[in-house]
């Protein structure tokens, strides 16, 4: 994330201890400790929230996209004609043979 290396963090340490003392060091490291793990937390949860949302997204487009589709093939069927076919079929004609 930050490409920090050994000796950086090995000067880091020696400059804190110097200016805040060997008495308080173990206690500001563990809150600034707490601090960083609460930041990753939160950055975490922010990157998984992104993902969810541009995958939301995405799955709109493709429903958007395939509804276009549906209705640009559903436009070339008469669903109406169809229907009053189904439900109304032409009665059959009968046949006089005499009876």
């Amino acid at each position: 994330m930050f490409d920090v290396g050994f000796w950086e963090l090995c000067l880091v340490g020696l400059v804190s201890l110097l200016v805040i003392g060997p008495e308080k060091l173990p206690k500001v490291a563990r809150i600034a400790g707490f601090w960083l793990g609460k930041t990753q937390q939160m950055v975490s949860s922010v990157k998984e929230e992104l993902k969810e949302e541009l995958k939301e997204e995405e799955l709109r487009q493709l429903i958007k996209e395939q509804q276009e589709k549906i209705d640009s093939m559903s436009g070339d069927i008469d669903f109406d004609e169809q229907a009053n076919h189904f439900l109304d079929p032409q009665p059959e004609k009968k046949t006089d043979n005499g009876k």
